[in-house]
């Protein structure tokens, strides 16, 4: 059994992006300067949302947090479990449980735009 749960786990844990990659991506993204945030900001959510794993996931009870940046399923995604789900980014959350953050970052700048700021997170 051990062996087996061993040999499962890796699979269930996304890409790790390294710190000097993510800054790399969130400039060329244009997230520096963006809705008053600078990529350092950004840096800071992604760390303690998600540790950088592109497969993060928290169950928070009537909804889910899902990616690199914790999108959550009541106001910004569809996991197809959320009651009364807004889905403001019009995406699958599990399109957000990929090693390609194209749709994360995508829904993370609406979320942005729309809170002007962080604020959601």
């Amino acid at each position: 059994l051990l062996v087996f749960l061993g040999l499962a786990l890796p699979g269930t844990q996304g890409k790790i992006i390294s710190r000097c990659e993510m800054v790399r991506i969130l400039r060329r993204n244009g997230f520096e300067g963006f809705e008053g945030t600078t990529v350092a900001d950004w840096m800071c959510l992604v760390k303690y949302e998600s540790g950088y794993n592109t497969k993060a996931y928290n169950n928070n009870g009537p909804s889910r947090d899902y990616g690199i940046f914790q999108i959550n399923s009541k106001y910004w995604c569809n996991d197809g479990r959320t009651a009364g789900s807004k889905d403001a980014c019009h995406i699958s959350c599990s399109k957000l449980l990929n090693d390609n953050i194209e749709d994360d970052i995508r829904c993370a700048k609406k979320i942005a735009r729309e809170a002007h700021g962080l604020s959601p997170w």
